[in-house]
């Protein structure tokens, strides 16, 4: 069992940064995939970023490729990521999931496939204009 709880969420400028942190317990935390995933309203959730089991493992939405990072820190059971030069498009409740497995890939598709059994609460970002 895995428990995600994100923070980091706000009101931001365009042009602008924020830095989303997703906390886990557990102490397998290192064999999960982590994922950021965004809703926004009237739209379907979708894969932001995804993180393996190192952190040269990333992947990326063609959206957010060179604003975004995605960074995981095993040691301290957490994942971030960090939004630069937001747009108001990027305004979503975003969220946080982990995927069973030691993945080392940096195939968006492929983390896209993954089976996320664990979700977080969500943080709302918006991005004003």
């Amino acid at each position: 069992q895995v428990q995600l709880v994100e923070s980091g969420g706000g009101l931001v400028q365009a042009g602008g940064s924020l830095r989303l942190s997703c906390a886990a317990s557990g102490r397998t935390f290192g064999s999960y995939a982590m994922g950021w995933f965004r809703q926004a309203p009237g739209k379907e959730r979708g894969l932001v970023a995804a993180i393996g089991y190192v952190s040269s493992n990333t992947a990326y939405s063609d959206s957010v490729k060179g604003r975004f990072t995605i960074s995981r820190d095993n040691a301290k059971n957490t994942v971030a990521l960090q939004m630069n030069s937001l747009k108001p498009e990027d305004t979503a409740v975003y969220y946080c999931a982990a995927a069973s497995g030691i993945i080392t890939s940096s195939s968006y598709r492929y983390y896209q496939s993954l089976r996320y059994e664990y979700w977080g609460q969500g943080t709302q970002v918006t991005v004003s204009s």
